[in-house]
């Protein structure tokens, strides 16, 4: 047994690193590449020193037992993470801001005439709210020359009857072969036969609007003719399932902030930005250089990349919010996007496009390439196996990781920490460890299984559509996914509560290590008690209202009158700060954009006046527009400690 000071000598290393993190970090700039470059260096080299730890303390002698090939499978597999975030922190070595280049070439085509954009919106089974605010906002663009087309691939009256409403273009096809690509492709045959073919294309899924300065702002980098596609981020106008279902709007970025504001920017820095689907802008030829959008997998966007790459071709990052989406609502779709994500890039590691392909990519498209492999490969197999870990020495008295405490604060500690720290300083703050590992476990399942499904069977796999949109006015238990959370937890708790039981059954005695087992449990029960949390679906109400405090008018046939619009959707406008007005009589609202909007008032109150709103179908467009298409994202892009505590604590009470 050691002693007090045994255990505070172990403490050394972890704080050289809060104190050297503390003393210098506040003084550098992130920006700075061989300053990022000390900063990422840390974590990995201590990464390694606790790997070599592992491997020469730690792991059960090889041989023919349960003990060893668990054992050895764990270190493996965790070894195998550690290649991966080296990696990935050696390309966050780098990053790039594109915006001052943005500004020094608008209207680089000057004295020219403007480049045609054809603005390409596919959709399958979207429904109609959705569909016309993304109709509202492209048709709303600044850049003079744009077509909008809708590519229709669910064959909808309605729909064809919405585009020739509005102005739009209405394409649809025979079949739904290759589904969006495929899509994609059929409306390219089309603009080719056209008497002025596009210029670009700018592509957006049918739950994205853009702002109205989308084509000005991506348009900029085309200056550079070696420049083939500009990616944006994407943004979203809505909680996704983890923010909202632990009462995290306010507090907490969405699960994909970190990879569009911080992992791009530093792919661009190298030159292996990738395609991300909708937000995205091609030189038209460029694309006919491909043959169109490849088809060799269901995630077509990385693939477009790496084909434009073999054609010289390079693809620009443009880190601004110039467009907004849905994230998916329910946490089924959440899955389900993410495990298609998955199977579409173990496609391509299977198909010629991949990094060990012969094909004509760079060492850095390969290692880049690679790089995504292994976050798919390794993240979440290894975070289910960090579940099913503790309950092999619980049940089975198999130990996985023979480790006393001592040891593990003096090399898995520091590791933990230098890592933590890096992270946090390069994205401001942006992870946060429990709620990482909730958004891996919540999938860990699916996506484990789609990278088996695509590595042993590449081919004949359908494209799974991320449904949007839906009644998500009530509660819904997402039991499929929640039955499993459930299971382990269940098992885990007891497994800890027999703890003396089993010690007798198996006659094992893990002694100092024993710690580590059940701090590593009870962590496990905590990140199994938040995702079980996020299964149970909270209602979401206020679908589409904007606060956008400005002054307007009424006009009532008692006169007019002025207020403050506070709250506005296409069916209602709250306005405070006017006289009363009975329920029931008739105004008019004036929007500047919109004219004069009938409306009737549905109550008044001391608050103010809810007003029911009657627009025309041109005063719908021009709602919506007002709506969604404003600059800036309106998501949160910063965490709020605080506020997820309350967060949090507020989503326990309500439980």
């Amino acid at each position: 047994m050691l002693a007090l000071d045994d255990y505070i000598a172990s403490l050394a290393p972890s704080l050289l690193v809060l104190g050297l993190a503390l003393a210098v970090l506040p003084f550098l700039r992130r920006e700075d590449p061989l300053t990022r470059a000390v900063v990422l260096a840390l974590p990995v080299l201590l990464a390694w020193r606790y790997m070599a730890w592992r491997f020469a303390e730690t792991v059960p002698p090889l041989d023919w037992t349960l003990d060893a090939a668990a054992g050895w499978s764990f270190a493996l597999l965790e070894a195998g993470t550690l290649v991966s975030s080296t990696i990935a922190f050696a390309i966050m070595t780098r990053t790039r801001d594109r915006r001052e280049e943005a500004d020094r070439h608008q209207e680089w085509w000057r004295p020219g005439a403007p480049p045609v954009v054809d603005v390409l919106i596919a959709t399958y089974n979207e429904e109609e709210p959705i569909l016309e605010r993304t109709i509202a906002g492209a048709l709303a663009l600044n850049h003079p020359r744009t077509r909008v087309w809708i590519l229709d691939d669910g064959k909808r009256d309605w729909l064809r009857e919405l585009c020739a409403r509005t102005g739009a273009r209405y394409l649809t096809r025979n079949d739904n072969a290759h589904a969006k690509a495929g899509n994609i492709n059929s409306a390219f045959a089309v603009l080719r036969g056209l008497d002025e073919p596009p210029d670009f294309v700018a592509v957006l899924d049918a739950d994205f609007v853009p702002h109205r300065n989308f084509l000005d702002r991506t348009l900029t980098l085309f200056h550079d003719e070696r420049v083939g596609l500009v990616q944006t981020p994407q943004h979203f106008f809505n909680p996704d399932p983890i923010q909202h279902n632990l009462g995290l709007e306010r507090a907490y970025p969405d699960e994909q902030r970190f990879f569009f504001d911080h992992v791009q920017p530093a792919r661009d820095a190298w030159d292996i930005a990738f395609c991300c689907g909708t937000s995205s802008v091609m030189r038209w030829k460029a694309l006919e250089a491909i043959g169109g959008f490849p088809v060799g997998s269901v995630t077509e966007d990385y693939l477009i990349t790496l084909r434009l790459r073999e054609e010289g071709y390079s693809t620009a990052y443009l880190n601004e919010a110039l467009t907004e989406g849905l994230a998916p609502e329910g946490l089924g779709e959440y899955i389900t996007q993410r495990g298609r994500w998955c199977l579409g890039l173990m496609q391509i590691i299977r198909g010629p496009m991949g990094p060990f392909a012969k094909n004509r990519l760079r060492l850095r498209d390969r290692i880049g390439l690679f790089d995504s492999f292994l976050y798919w490969a390794t993240t979440y197999p290894f975070r289910l196996a960090c579940l099913v870990t503790p309950l092999l020495y619980w049940y089975f008295g198999i130990t996985v990781v023979d480790a006393p405490v001592a040891e593990v604060l003096s090399y898995f500690v520091p590791y933990l920490l230098a890592a933590l720290i890096a992270l946090n300083w390069t994205s401001r703050g942006m992870v946060v460890p429990l709620l990482n590992d909730v958004s891996q476990v919540l999938g860990a399942r699916e996506i484990s299984g789609a990278v088996m499904a695509g590595l042993l069977k590449p081919k004949g796999h359908k494209f799974k559509v991320t449904a949007k949109g839906g009644d998500r006015n009530r509660v819904v238990v997402q039991w499929p996914v929640l039955r499993p959370l459930l299971v382990l937890f269940m098992l885990t708790f007891f497994g800890l509560m027999f703890m003396p039981v089993t010690d007798i059954v198996f006659d094992r005695d893990a002694g100092d290590g024993k710690w580590v087992i059940l701090v590593w449990t009870l962590y496990n029960l905590l990140v199994l008690a938040a995702s079980m949390a996020v299964c149970v679906e909270l209602p979401r109400g206020g679908k589409g209202t904007r606060i956008v405090p400005e002054r307007v008018r009424l006009f009532a046939d008692s006169g007019a009158s002025g207020g403050w619009l506070m709250r506005l959707t296409l069916e209602e406008a709250w306005i405070t700060g006017a006289p009363a007005l009975p329920p029931g009589e008739r105004c008019a609202l004036d929007l500047p954009g919109a004219g004069h909007i009938a409306g009737v008032v549905a109550r008044h109150d001391p608050g103010g006046v809810s007003l029911r709103l009657e627009p025309t179908a041109e005063q719908r467009a021009a709602i919506l527009t007002r709506l969604h298409t404003r600059e800036g994202a309106s998501g949160v892009t910063r965490t709020d400690v605080g506020g997820m505590v309350r967060g949090l604590a507020g989503r326990v009470v309500r439980n």
